[in-house]
């Protein structure tokens, strides 16, 4: 068999790599993740405001690389993903370096000193590439203009630089340096959410800076907030690689201070922010989305009722192609055997998701000996959707039926209108703008208004139900929406 030598040309190469999708969050994250892999223990980001001119710097003390160990480094797919790589290893494609770096900038200059050798330094010009006919020329050196951005690398007897210029993806007409401040709020705010696990708790993985700021880490699930609605077991699910999953619901809004709902909502905002999280060595991949999965046919969407459920998927590095992760580790998708198991605890959480939504993040009181009165309202599923009707079995109504006497006839016809006209249309097209549910069970209420009520359902309860004065405020207490107002119902009789 005969075969002919193809290689690709340089600069068409590396200009096609440029529209793989990155943003500059996840750019940064990709060389993160070789840092952590290096053994850092600290990562520092630097953004320089220069105009045309402006640059992008980070540092890390890892173990840094020889000058052969850079070379290698620096080239494009010098690594098989197919490889085996160790447990901790966030890489696994061999072109997370440059393709981030190439997507924000022009210019790529790497230097690095492992411990006990000297600085080794080598860089990508895209303008040179342009110039050398196709051919893959790497620089030894820094440019004189970047140089001094290195010299940070002098202080660690271990750690790399890595320096981004000409930043064409970043710095392009009419970009000003307050464009430049609003997206390192951006930044932030990604890499607190992407390396969350990895900057927590009382020792850390690793502490990142940016600016000299630290970033703090962004829990997406609240872990530990007592106001929390639920939190699962971690469950193991079978298969070839160990999959662990954790579902929870997050408090009500209700039940937050008004900076913990601006701080829980995330960098996508609430409704975005649901789904399931999918983190490779604790290193978060995809954030919120329901993975394709659905019931009935059709794929659950990210709507208001479900915004608080979040669910955490760890799998390890060796599940890679099995899930499907991309070159920008941004996307994954879940193997046929597994999506079963997820489709069940996504339903789950969701489901408890939409109660707490519902009712605001109170715990709702069941009818019986001992406990609440009966709902209002009952929600009968049926053949052509879900109707409202007025409970008969409420304490008060059943006793207002019971003594209407000759009113008895206008009286179920007025509850059967109100159970016609609900305006169901209205109160979806209110909350899906307002983002909220409806204002209800007496939120904007005076007290006077909510002691009245509590008076005439005390009042039913004693009179008219033969109940005590003691079990009809127990009772009354372990009802919705009365059991936020003990010192109203302490004080009837």
């Amino acid at each position: 068999m005969t075969s002919r030598n193809a290689p690709p040309r340089a600069d068409a190469l590396i200009e096609s790599l440029r529209g793989l999708g990155y943003t500059v969050a996840t750019a940064l994250a990709d060389i993160i993740d070789n840092s952590l892999t290096a053994g850092a223990r600290n990562v520092d980001i630097q953004f320089e405001w220069a105009g045309e001119q402006s640059w992008i710097r980070i540092l890390d003390d890892g173990a840094g690389m020889t000058d052969p160990e850079l070379e290698g480094a620096m080239q494009l797919g010098a690594r098989d993903p197919r490889d085996e790589r160790a447990a901790d290893d966030l890489g696994r494609f061999g072109m997370g370096l440059k393709t981030a770096s190439f997507s924000q900038a022009r210019r790529l200059t790497v230097a690095s000193r492992a411990q006990g050798h000297g600085v080794a330094c080598l860089r990508w010009d895209l303008d040179c590439l342009a110039e050398s006919d196709g051919q893959w020329s790497l620089l030894e050196g820094a440019h004189p203009e970047g140089a001094p951005a290195l010299s940070a690398l002098h202080e660690l007897t271990s750690g790399t630089v890595v320096l981004w210029e000409k930043l064409d993806r970043i710095v392009t007409a009419g970009f000003q340096a307050e464009h430049l401040f609003e997206m390192i709020d951006g930044v932030e705010r990604e890499l607190a959410m992407i390396f969350h696990r990895l900057l927590s708790g009382s020792d850390p993985r690793f502490r990142l800076r940016i600016n000299g700021r630290p970033v703090s880490p962004w829990d997406p699930f609240m872990i530990g907030h007592p106001a929390k609605a639920w939190e699962s077991p971690t469950y193991s699910i079978p298969g070839p690689h160990a999959v662990q999953v954790q579902c929870h619901v997050l408090p009500h809004k209700d039940m937050l201070t008004p900076h913990e709902v601006s701080s829980a909502a995330g960098p996508a905002g609430w409704a975005s922010q649901q789904g399931f999280y999918i983190y490779r060595n604790r290193r978060l991949l995809t954030a919120g989305g329901w993975l394709r999965l659905g019931d009935r046919g059709r794929q659950w969407t990210k709507d208001e009722p479900f915004r608080l459920a979040r669910i955490m998927i760890d799998i390890p590095n060796s599940a890679d192609a099995e899930w499907k992760i991309n070159v920008l580790k941004s996307t994954a998708s879940p193997p046929v055997s597994l999506r079963p198991h997820l489709k069940r605890l996504g339903a789950e959480t969701r489901e408890r998701a939409r109660k707490v939504f519902a009712h605001r993040g109170r715990l709702i009181a069941k009818s019986g000996t001992g406990g609440g009165l009966p709902d209002v309202w009952l929600a009968r599923k049926g053949p052509r959707g879900t109707s409202y009707r007025i409970s008969r079995e409420n304490d008060l109504v059943q006793s207002l039926l019971e003594r209407a006497g000759p009113l008895r006839r206008e009286l179920e016809a007025l509850v059967k209108l109100i159970e016609e006209t609900v305006p169901i249309q209205r109160i979806w097209l209110d909350t899906a703008e307002d983002r909220e549910t409806p204002v209800g069970e007496f939120s904007s209420s005076a007290e006077a208004d909510v002691r009245e009520v509590l008076e005439a359902m005390y009042e039913t309860l004693t009179e008219h139900r033969g109940l005590d004065a003691e079990t009809a405020k127990a009772r009354l207490s372990r009802t919705s929406p009365f059991d936020r107002y003990p010192a109203l119902i302490a004080g009837l009789g």
